[in-house]
């Protein structure tokens, strides 16, 4: 039992010291400067167990065959002209100037003030032009209440003083998540850090995203167009037999 019953859950992981990715939020900065949340995902330390699409797909209750966020996989050829496998984890990059919400005709989609981009769903009516506007095919329309659906950063966890389920439960620490307006968090150092290593999605898109990488494969830039992550995912029926 504790023996501060008046620290709210909330508190207390606020009160937690930065620490590495998978095991808390990184502190706060000062009260005078607002959080923008970003992901960094580092591609060298992913081994496409797919327990970040697991993790995701349970706490957020997706419908079966549709993921916020999937590790794809592809064969790339090495310098020495050898067919190797190069892995990128995907999902919404909750970017600067998000190209979902222009399109949407009735303001469903939108960016709060620490960056993340959510979809209100009492308004949104599934008509599904902010998924064809998303550069990234990160967004689709959830077959249980015909809505838009995407990774919200697991907001909900983020608003707790915890981690998104994907970070949290990367074996690896491949995803590492907090504040870059907070110089002390760990993915502002770890940013600073590979300054002149990081790499964006589809920076010609314009989007500014806020999902980081650092070891991407040169040849995934135009790999996010026109397949669905559900359709990339491994499943025991896509393996014949």
């Amino acid at each position: 039992m504790s023996s501060h019953p008046d620290l709210s859950r909330r508190a207390f992981f606020t009160a937690l010291p930065a620490v590495t990715a998978g095991l808390a939020v990184p502190a706060q900065a000062a009260e005078d400067s607002k959080p923008h949340w970003s992901m960094l995902v580092d591609t060298r330390r992913c081994i496409a167990c797919q327990a970040c699409t697991m993790a995701c797909s349970m706490e957020n209750a997706s419908p079966e065959g549709e993921f916020r966020t999937v590790v794809a996989t592809y064969a790339v050829s090495t310098q020495e002209g050898k067919t190797g496998l190069a892995v990128l984890p995907r999902l919404c990059n909750h970017c600067e100037q998000p190209p979902c919400i222009p399109v949407c005709p009735v303001g469903a989609t939108f960016k709060r003030e620490d960056g993340i981009v959510l979809v209100d769903g009492e308004r949104c009516v599934g008509c599904a032009y902010c998924v064809q506007a998303c550069p990234y095919d990160a967004r689709f329309v959830n077959h249980h209440t015909g809505k838009a659906d995407k990774c919200t950063f697991c907001s909900h966890r983020v608003e707790a003083g915890l981690l998104p389920a994907c970070v949290e439960t990367c074996v690896g620490g491949a995803r590492i998540f907090g504040d870059v307006n907070d110089p002390q968090s760990d993915i502002s150092k770890r940013l600073k850090a590979a300054a002149g290593k990081t790499r964006v999605l589809k920076p010609e898109a314009g989007t500014n995203p806020h999902v980081f990488y650092i070891g991407l494969d040169d040849q995934l830039s135009g790999r996010v167009d026109g397949v669905s992550a559900a359709d990339m995912m491994w499943r025991p029926g896509h393996q014949g037999g």
